[in-house]
């Protein structure tokens, strides 16, 4: 009867303290929801209905309208001053009666996600990391974001497993951080011929340091990046056995108010190269003509708004290297990011997500981040009450470089322009109506057989969108 009595105060003993330490937790709760519609004039500006009346409703030029919505929740567990662990899900992330997505568990991950699309279209936890903020710096590790730095040019924000350090040091910050893109050593591939198991060297591993530097009124910083990426790597049998890709990404970048004009740029410069390794240097070096290939990026952006109270106007300008495509040297591979949406139409995520960028003749298509091109915008508002806002934009984008060796019609992406109305109902509801039209540029006629024969002729047509949003943030 005694072991029971001290068995039973044991227990009690233990639910007390353990209600005790559950009672110190504090959940803060934060989010965001969305529900929108669109509609697009055209999903491709193909026109063939001069040459081929019949086949115009075979390609990719009718119309579609639907609606959207996602949930994206915040949690954050407040364990003990300067202890966080943080979650954060997307739910029912999907059209208004479409059909679920079937592909399976094992697919390749969703847009800017940690989970796959029919993940996202229930519930997809993407973040689950803790951070820990001692008087030695700052630790975080888990699944946190990644492939974001400075300004919203070129960031991509990816849940990655990673683990980070930062020092904060008077005005500046110092930082490192490690972890994997990809992962193949957990489940090891068998090679056939009964070659040695390189399954488990198939590995996308990055390494970053940076520094940031703030004064009042800006900010600036520099971050590198090397990435070592063998996940082309192929058994001794294969047609293109053994290689590896190693890039080193620098990016430094500035931000500042200059009274009632606020500036940002940052530059991006990737370099490295795609090496054979020892046992296939022979292989390569007849087919590529050397045992490796160069890889080398440029990218550039600067922004700027004057706001004047009522009145706003600014501009934005950005460059990406195109790639060569009569030599094995790999430029223009990187993108401008797709957190960076600077159209409703060209190189805007939330069409590709939902809909997939417009296209156009020989696979060209205004789809993900943006990339080979110059690009320039002008954009301005006025605020006629506290709560409304109306926006007026005008981008201009053309290619670089053409994108196969040969003819191709044109560079000229397009001229687009974008109309936005955007009230906020209640500190955290608001409602935007916009509409974008496209002046659909010559790139898209892609090969157009020269410009000889008439009855080959590639042309296009104009298109434009409508979208409306109800945004809710808590």
């Amino acid at each position: 009867m005694k072991r029971f009595w001290l068995v039973l105060l044991a227990l009690g003993l233990i639910a007390a303290t353990a209600t005790v330490s559950f009672a110190q937790v504090t959940v803060r709760f934060s989010g965001e929801f969305y529900a929108g519609g669109l509609y697009l004039d055209r999903i491709g500006v193909r026109d063939v209905s001069i040459n081929n009346p019949s086949a115009a409703n075979n390609l990719n030029d009718q119309s579609t309208a639907f609606y959207f919505q996602r949930l994206r929740l915040t949690s954050t567990f407040i364990v003990a001053p300067g202890l966080f662990f943080i979650t954060r899900m997307d739910a029912m992330e999907r059209a208004w009666g479409a059909q679920r997505s079937d592909v399976p568990l094992a697919s390749t991950l969703d847009t800017l996600s940690a989970g796959t699309r029919a993940e996202n279209e229930n519930i997809a936890i993407d973040l689950a990391y803790l951070t820990y903020i001692s008087p030695y710096g700052i630790i975080s590790a888990g699944y946190q974001i990644d492939n974001v730095w400075g300004t919203v040019f070129g960031d991509n924000s990816l849940p990655t497993g990673k683990v980070a350090y930062a020092l904060p040091i008077g005005k500046f910050v110092l930082g490192v951080q490690m972890g994997k893109n990809i992962e193949n050593s957990y489940t090891r591939t068998a090679v056939a011929n009964n070659q040695a198991n390189i399954g488990a060297d198939r590995d996308s591993s990055f390494y970053t340091a940076f520094v940031k530097y703030k004064w009042k009124g800006g900010e600036a910083g520099f971050l590198a990046k090397y990435i070592v990426n063998k996940t082309d790597r192929a058994g001794l049998g294969a047609t293109f056995p053994m290689t590896s890709t190693r890039t080193l990404s620098s990016l430094p970048y500035f931000k500042a108010q200059l009274g009632p004009v606020a500036m940002q740029g940052e530059i991006i410069y990737t370099y490295g190269k795609i090496e054979a390794e020892e046992e296939t240097r022979r292989f390569y070096s007849a087919l590529w003509g050397e045992d490796e290939i160069s890889v080398s990026q440029l990218s550039a952006w600067i922004d700027a708004t004057a706001d004047f109270g009522m009145f706003y106007a600014g501009g934005t300008l950005a460059y990406l290297s195109g790639d060569k495509p009569d030599t094995p040297r790999r430029e223009g591979n990187f993108s401008g990011g797709i957190d960076w949406n600077p159209c409703l139409i060209m190189f805007n995520n939330d069409l590709t997500y939902w809909q997939g960028g417009i296209t156009g003749w020989n696979n060209t298509s205004t789809a993900g981040g943006m990339t080979n091109a110059f690009f320039a915008q002008v954009r301005g508002g006025v605020r006629p009450v506290e709560k409304l806002d109306l926006g007026l934009a005008l981008s201009w984008a053309k290619a670089e470089r053409h994108p196969v060796i040969g003819h191709w019609a044109g560079r000229e992406y397009g001229i687009e322009v974008d109309a936005t109305a955007t009230y906020k109902i209640t500190n955290n509801l608001s409602y935007m109506l916009g509409a974008g039209y496209l002046f659909t540029g010559d790139y898209f006629r892609g090969n157009d057989g020269g410009g000889v024969n008439p009855f080959l002729a590639q042309e296009v047509e104009n298109d434009y969108m409508v979208i409306n949003k109800l945004t809710l943030t808590f």
